[in-house]
């Protein structure tokens, strides 16, 4: 695929993307959880006040972040927010998101960055989250961008992608504690992937005394960054202790969870096929074309195609470090499948472009290309339905104790009162 065709592709598809995400964005009454990081917000906003509470709320970086969108929509008290003014923070990373494929085109190729941005931009989980005023699309945008750094850094990029490797992880870091789990997930992904091409295709990264020092570098550079954010841009030293002191919460939340138990396969089955009262969803296809992808990874490579298994690799093993580990902690809600879930879409665009640099006719090759787009309609129809025809309906399954539409004002009367929600 030539430069110019990916970028109108890439182009296309963040238009695409950005449409599902926006239309009728203010429609689906506030969730509790929105209203509760809409009073956080609100502290901010007004009094410059921003104090980590591990009991019921994550990182700063949703607050600092929304302050932009407020300032230049002339909005300066917590009773003058809207929902587009909040949601449209977690739109714009979720559009984001669909811009960091470029920077693994080199690894994985274009045709697969291509088809992995259209499937993201697509993805009814994808979509419905980033219309929701929570962290998660923002930790998914920084959870991808760290795993291109690191990728990046392995197969012997520069400075500037140790650059985006510490900023990412310190961004991620002050976003949501499951940070512990998705970034040293890649890391390890990484050092795995690495070790199984063998002394003879593949240089450890990490041998030449300079790299090393980038990389303390880029560590270093990652507790800058959540230092920051959680010392309140330094006002507030004290603060960074903070985290460290919630560990035990969440630990405890999650081993022993006294609501949103759920089981190991609840993650697999909310993407492969859900039903409830006649109305299924399934993003089986992103599911099967990722494992199209991870199979391709363990062929053997050529000195040409040693570094295209490196990436095929380091995803696989990366989405089932951190699938196995969310799967097995048995606090499950179904946002949380989203940090691997995003690594499991770049995977599926890998098992695209091979099956369609496979064919060994054009005709095919041209009925690949028409299953693919029918297929990406059929997302594309699912993420409409979850977004907006069923955007507080019980039977879609990213619904989670959801306010019904006939409270759609219910997150103005909780805001004045300062009232915590306890569900996350």
């Amino acid at each position: 695929m030539t430069r110019s065709s990916f970028g109108a592709l890439l182009a296309v598809a963040v238009v695409v993307g950005l449409a599902l995400r926006l239309v009728r964005l203010d429609e689906r009454p506030m969730h509790h959880d929105e209203a509760n990081q809409a009073v956080k917000f609100g502290a901010l906003l007004e009094r410059g006040e921003y104090r980590y509470d591990a009991v019921d709320h994550h990182g700063p970086t949703l607050y600092y972040l929304t302050l932009p969108a407020a300032w230049l929509r002339g909005q300066f008290t917590l009773a003058a927010l809207d929902e587009r003014t909040l949601r449209g923070v977690t739109v714009a990373f979720g559009a984001a998101t669909i811009l960091v494929l470029p920077w693994l085109s080199a690894g994985i190729g274009r045709t697969a960055a291509a088809a992995g941005a259209w499937l993201m931009a697509l993805s009814p989980a994808m979509v419905f989250y980033s219309r929701v005023y929570i962290q998660e699309a923002l930790f998914t945008c920084f959870t991808l961008a760290f795993v291109a750094g690191v990728g990046r850094v392995a197969t012997g990029g520069g400075t500037a992608w140790f650059v985006l490797a510490g900023v990412a992880a310190g961004l991620a870091a002050a976003t949501k504690e499951t940070a512990v789990i998705v970034l040293p997930a890649a890391l390890v992904a990484s050092a795995i992937a690495g070790r199984t091409l063998g002394t003879a295709t593949w240089r450890n990264p990490m041998a030449n005394p300079r790299r090393r020092r980038a990389a303390l570098a880029s560590v270093a550079l990652a507790f800058g960054v959540a230092g920051l954010f959680y010392s309140s841009f330094l006002p507030s030293p004290g603060s960074l202790l903070e985290p460290f002191r919630g560990a035990g919460t969440y630990l405890d939340r999650g081993v022993n969870p006294a609501d949103h138990a759920q089981p190991w396969s609840y993650y697999l089955r909310l993407l492969a096929y859900h039903s409830s009262q006649g109305v299924t969803w399934s993003e089986g296809l992103v599911l099967v074309l990722a494992a199209i992808g991870g199979a391709t990874a363990w062929r053997q490579p050529t000195p040409a195609t040693v570094v295209p298994a490196f990436w095929a690799r380091y995803l696989t093993i990366d989405v089932l470090v951190c699938a196995a580990v969310f799967s097995a902690i048995p606090y499950k809600t179904p946002w949380n499948v989203l940090p691997f879930h995003v690594t499991a879409i770049v995977l599926a665009g890998v098992g695209f472009a091979w099956l369609i640099q496979r064919p060994p006719s054009r005709r095919v090759h041209a009925a690949l290309v028409v299953i693919g787009v029918i297929a990406g309609v059929q997302l594309g129809r699912q993420a409409w339905r979850a977004s907006v025809t069923y955007a507080s309906d019980p039977r879609n399954p990213y619904v989670y104790a959801q306010t019904v539409p006939d409270a759609s004002a219910s997150w103005r009367r909780c805001i004045p009162t300062g009232r915590r929600c306890r569900c996350r």
